[in-house]
């Protein structure tokens, strides 16, 4: 009997897929365990594997296409066997109609209600990140008449997390652009018009209102386009090559996962250097190009302006998307999530004579930064009360432990994830660390690195600053803010002798971290960081 096949929700925060390449075609022989498809996701492209046996009868999402979480996306069963009730009871397209489908209205409806040309295709403002909701238009690389063929980059975009390369999926001229560089439109609202050259969408653009005091673009309701979801996402990382950048696709990014490959040691033989398939089944070790290190330096202090003295001056800076995001989200956090707040004192003495020691191996380096990290994921091991998430109808209680280690950008603040934390080495933690704080501060970071945290820790201690409170980065229940090591009389064994300290201070959300809760896991904390050799056994 025949089986419907919905598309699976690979991700906690997913709500639609993409299928970006089938395993299978329809006629052929599945067995159990057999991979169907690579699904791409809100966070990472998925393989997707079949829990029937049968033959593949029907494929109701092509590749490059989009649908929702539990709708069709294939039927199995018996060779020869009859679907078409099946289809006919869950409403779908046929497989032969289903390049006509937008959002799950057939493109002829919408041609007829706006008049789009046949071959046209609108382009939307995509949503690349799970909270993104508008997008800024950093720069276009490509110009209205230019040609467009599947696979170019069209745009960078600055989300809220991230400025990240949109990839076109449609091949024609680009005929239209809706917003110039430096303009934000609110996802889903038209970003450019691709189609035949030639072709005239003066009355498909004359659709769009711009509204002149936000510079954001809307559909009137009655009147939206939803194109079909034709984007993707492309990871930017730092490369030593002569652009400064190497674009990857999510299926070469998948597979060098696998094979433990660093996306940085490849050379793209795609457009623009773009990392692809062949470039990770061909790469070979010995290939591997001289990188450059990336220097985590601080950031450069702003210049004062000169003002003529008894003269008021001021300068206004619109809202960037990431100071937009930081400012609800921390609003919402602050005012929803009781907060209550734990000090310590640390006695740093073993912790810095351990990393003198520890860095005197050749071609080692961790700082203190790291040192804290690895000892709050072993801690958090043993308290899995502060490592848990707050959700409206229930608690999670998390068994691994992925950390967010909070970084100072230009806009304000972005928080990579060192994933799995608890099993990395200190060098290894070091390497991702700075790893991440370079390309925050270059805006090259993806939304899959900054999602997932289940425990921050923000530290200031570079700056000089003692102590201080961090705001809870929801849904997790606790941030540990981490001030510098000072120099000061303690008492030790009864005499006043100089030593070393560091102040911390444990940000809990009282709805799931009771006081108790937070203090025991200070004080397993406690013994990591002033005996560090106890993290090595």
């Amino acid at each position: 009997m025949a089986e419907i096949i919905n598309m699976p929700r690979l991700s906690d925060t997913m709500e639609e897929g993409t299928v970006a390449s089938w395993l299978k075609k329809v006629g052929d022989k599945i067995e159990e365990g057999d991979i169907l498809a690579e699904i791409e996701t809100d966070k990472a492209t998925m393989e997707f594997e079949s829990f029937n046996e049968g033959v593949l009868l029907h494929i109701g999402v092509q590749e490059g296409e989009t649908t929702k979480v539990d709708e069709l996306l294939a039927i199995i069963g018996e060779e020869g066997e009859d679907i078409s009730e099946l289809l006919s009871a869950t409403n779908v397209i046929s497989t032969e109609q289903s390049d006509e489908k937008s959002q799950g209205k057939p493109q002829k409806e919408l041609s007829e209600a706006i008049a789009i040309p046949e071959g046209v295709t609108v382009v939307t403002m995509p949503r690349l990140s799970d909270t993104m909701e508008e997008g800024t238009v950093a720069t276009w690389l490509k110009t209205v008449g230019e040609t467009v063929e599947e696979g170019d980059i069209l745009a960078e975009i600055e989300t809220d997390k991230a400025t990240m390369e949109f990839e076109s999926f449609q091949s024609g001229t680009l005929l239209h652009i809706g917003l110039n560089e430096g303009e934000s439109a609110k996802v889903d609202a038209l970003l450019a018009i691709i189609g035949p050259e030639g072709t005239d969408v003066s009355a498909i653009a004359k659709n769009f209102k711009v509204e002149e005091n936000t510079g954001s673009t809307e559909v009137p309701q009655e009147r939206k386009m939803d194109a079909p979801k034709a984007e993707t996402k492309i990871e930017v990382v730092q490369t030593a090559s002569t652009n400064g950048r190497l674009f990857v696709s999510p299926l070469a990014k998948k597979m060098a996962e696998e094979k433990g490959i660093n996306l940085s040691q490849l050379r793209g033989s795609g457009e623009n250097g773009r990392i692809v398939k062949r470039d990770v089944e061909n790469f070979k070790p010995s290939s591997v190009p001289q990188t450059s290190s990336i220097q985590n330096a601080s950031m450069t202090p702003p210049v004062a302006k000169f003002v003529a003295s008894g003269q008021e001056n001021f300068d206004e800076v619109k809202h960037s998307q990431m100071r937009k995001v930081i400012a609800k989200r921390l609003g919402e956090s602050k005012f929803t999530a009781p907060h209550y707040y734990l000090n310590v004192e640390f006695d740093m003495e073993n912790a810095i004579a351990f990393r003198a020691q520890f860095n005197s191996i050749p071609d080692t380096k961790i700082s203190y930064n790291d040192m804290i990290v690895k000892a709050c994921a072993l801690a958090l091991r043993q308290h899995p009360q502060v490592n848990s998430q707050w959700f409206d109808d229930r608690m999670r209680l998390n068994n691994h432990v992925h950390i967010g280690v909070a970084v100072a950008v230009e806009d304000g603040l972005v928080v990579p994830v060192v994933r799995f934390a608890n099993e990395q080495t200190l060098p290894q933690i070091g390497s991702a660390v700075k790893d991440f704080a370079g390309r925050a501060r270059n805006k090259k970071l993806t939304p899959q690195e900054m999602e997932g945290s289940t425990f921050t820790i923000s530290n200031l201690g570079m700056f000089g600053i003692e102590s201080f409170t961090s705001i809870i980065n929801q849904p997790n229940s606790a941030i540990l803010s981490v001030g510098t090591i000072v120099e000061k009389p303690i008492v030790k064994n009864g005499q006043i002798v100089v030593g070393h300290t560091m102040k911390l201070t444990l940000a809990c959300d009282h709805r799931t971290v009771d006081g108790a809760t937070g203090s025991q896991f200070l004080q397993t904390l406690q013994g990591y960081i002033e005996n560090p050799v106890t993290m090595l056994v």
